[in-house]
């Protein structure tokens, strides 16, 4: 009776927690702004940054310690290629180059911060964004633009990896 009881107990629990299966979720989130007066564009990223250590890796066969202390200036200088090649602009049919001002840690969140100068209107807003698609077709890349008074969003995947904002 005890093995009946104790196997029924491991049989519920093994059905219960195989059933729990734990899911990364695969976001990033871009927030870009129109300063008119300054004439530029200033783009915020929020990307994880073990996926991004991930991404480079499998990229540049070199493994990179993003947000670590072994971090080096080849693990960034990495990160800004990357970024330059994954995440495209174009202002009004315009590919426009981005400038990467500086980066930050926060939680496992690594946040970039960049530009783009002497943009004096926008008509139209284009995107490309395939930022760690290549490693994880559930990536979602989330862009929330404002400029000429309105706010604007995005969602790019694997599948649809860039779109026009006007």
């Amino acid at each position: 009776m005890k093995n009946v009881f104790r196997n029924s107990i491991l049989l519920l629990l093994f059905v219960t927690l195989s059933s729990m299966t734990v899911h990364k979720f695969y976001v990033a989130i871009y927030k870009v702004e129109f300063a008119q007066q300054k004439k530029m564009l200033q783009i915020t990223t929020r990307i994880f940054v073990d996926d991004l250590n991930i991404a480079l890796e499998k990229k540049y066969n070199k493994k990179t310690f993003l947000g670590e202390d072994k971090e080096s200036e080849n693990d960034v200088v990495l990160l800004k290629k990357y970024l330059a090649e994954k995440f495209v602009v174009k202002v009004n049919g315009e590919q426009k180059a981005m400038n990467f001002l500086s980066k930050e840690l926060e939680n496992n969140v690594l946040i970039c911060y960049l530009n783009s100068k002497e943009i004096s209107k926008i008509k139209t807003l284009e995107i490309q964004n395939s930022v760690l698609t290549e490693i994880y077709d559930e990536q979602q890349n989330i862009i929330q633009a404002n400029f000429n008074g309105e706010k604007h969003s995005l969602l790019l995947t694997a599948e649809k990896t860039n779109g026009m904002l006007k």
